[in-house]
């Protein structure tokens, strides 16, 4: 195509990418704050399912409000994490704060959420395409301002393609993070206060910074102000007064919005010290500990139990059948006849299941030969229950040149993960936003079986709905 074109498409794409601001870090390093590049991402969109595309966007404020629901049960979370909690230290210590909230009180009736559903079209035997959930992320669900960028960087390339610009116009408008930024502005305006601050809680070395910038922006655009700080710097100058406010740096918090705190290696104790001290604040969390709870995998497999989406769902038949024809088949570990059966089902057929332990961030999911190697070594005890087993999705591989700064541009057979941007909020009893803001796309190379773009696999794109 280059070469009937007179196009170097690789020039073009970067030129693209740098003149809409498609940026990240370039280098993990704690004095790299100026070197930047391009993020990852496709050459052209690819294409999905229009209507898996809009039944993924559709289904989202339901989601929005099962995880709303889900975080304010604590039987329900009780229950479910019980065998996870006492194997897998991390998610005990989170559900540690959750306990604590709860026998102290929360003290803030404002719930804001702002998460993202990813699926994955699956393919059947007689070539018949469904929708199948991989996940909800219920904190840091990252992208939505870069992604945002990616309609008019796909549009200028398109551009210069005469052969497929009549699909340059078929390329969707995306924003998520203007949506994401309209539930920040929400929580904050219901916090009333103009002095407050909404505190993004951040990683030590940012790669993504400017996935945050964009909705940053989109905050003081509203003339919210916005701080950035890290654990350790809310460990040395945060602190609660009398009523409970969140004080850090002498600055009010209005919202916590974490961009940090998914994986256990975010924390030290000082950061679980945090970490508890937010939660026990005044300040809106963005997840707040319950909702953070609620994006477990545990909590995802129970959920495709018969009757679970009944029982937060009663009396909505509808809403109840739109959320489970999007699950795939989900499998216990916990100890016991179903647990054995699990073991025995992956042990015999691992390549068409995926086992998942409580992790988020991209890269921890076991495939094939290595599902063997993990359950031979844990099938007999209780440590098993740190993960669960779910079908395999398996797609139909499209054709997409994959850009990467410093690497070739080479023509790959991929497949592609759709997210959903969902925000809500909710005052008291009453939602006041619920709302799907946007949507994402990413694509990798077939070579792979897991991970995501932070961890240097997949790569972002656009949908071509057909």
């Amino acid at each position: 195509m280059q070469k009937e074109l007179g196009l170097d498409l690789a020039e073009v794409a970067r030129d693209a990418a740098l003149l809409h601001g498609l940026l990240m870090r370039t280098r993990d390093a704690p004095n790299s704050s100026e070197v930047v590049g391009h993020a990852p991402f496709a050459l052209f969109p690819s294409p999905v399912p229009k209507s898996l595309f809009l039944q993924a966007l559709a289904a989202q404020p339901l989601f929005n409000r099962l995880v709303d629901r889900i975080s304010r049960d604590p039987e329900f979370l009780e229950n479910v994490l019980a065998s996870t909690i006492k194997v897998d230290d991390f998610t005990a210590r989170l559900f540690s704060i959750y306990r604590h909230v709860l026998q102290e009180g929360p003290k803030q009736s404002i719930v804001l959420g702002l998460n993202r559903s990813d699926y994955m079209v699956d393919q059947d035997r007689d070539g018949g395409m469904s929708l199948k959930q991989i996940e909800i992320n219920t904190i840091a669900a990252s992208f939505g301002g870069l992604t945002s960028q990616m309609p008019d960087v796909h549009r200028y390339v398109m551009a210069f393609v005469i052969t497929l610009f009549q699909n340059a116009k078929k390329i969707l408008d995306n924003n998520p993070a203007a949506g994401l930024a309209k539930g920040l502005a929400k929580a904050w305006e219901l916090y009333g206060s103009e002095r407050a601050v909404v505190m993004f809680l951040v990683e030590e070395i940012q790669r993504n910074i400017y996935d945050h910038r964009y909705i940053e922006n989109e905050l003081w655009k509203r003339n919210i102000p916005v701080i950035r700080r890290r654990f350790e710097e809310v460990f040395k100058t945060g602190s609660l007064d009398q009523e409970k406010r969140l004080f850090v740096g002498g600055k009010e918090v209005a919202i916590v919005y974490f961009r940090n705190g998914y994986m256990p290696q975010n924390y030290t104790e000082q950061s679980w010290e945090v970490r508890l001290m937010m939660e026990r604040s005044l300040a809106i969390k963005c997840p707040d500990i319950g909702t953070h709870l609620a994006g477990t995998k545990k909590v995802q497999q129970e959920l495709a139990r018969p009757g679970v989406l009944e029982s937060f769902f009663p009396n909505e038949p509808d809403a109840v059948d739109q959320i489970r024809a999007t699950f795939a088949g989900q499998y216990t570990l916990d100890m016991g006849e179903e647990g054995d059966r699990t073991v025995a089902m992956a042990l015999a057929e691992p390549d068409v299941f995926v086992l998942k332990p409580q992790r988020e961030g991209g890269g921890n999911n076991i495939y094939g030969s290595e599902i063997c190697q993990v359950l031979e070594a844990v099938k007999g005890g209780s440590e098993r229950t740190a993960y669960i087993l779910m079908d395999k999705i398996r797609p139909r591989p499209s054709h997409n040149y994959l850009l990467r700064p410093g690497e070739p541009l080479r023509l790959n057979a991929c497949l592609s993960e759709l997210g959903a941007f969902g925000a809500y909020v909710r005052h008291g009893k009453d939602m006041v936003m619920n709302e799907c803001v946007g949507h994402l796309l990413r694509t990798k190379s077939v070579e792979y079986s897991d991970g995501g773009v932070a961890a240097g696999v997949a790569v972002l794109d656009n949908p071509l709905l057909v």
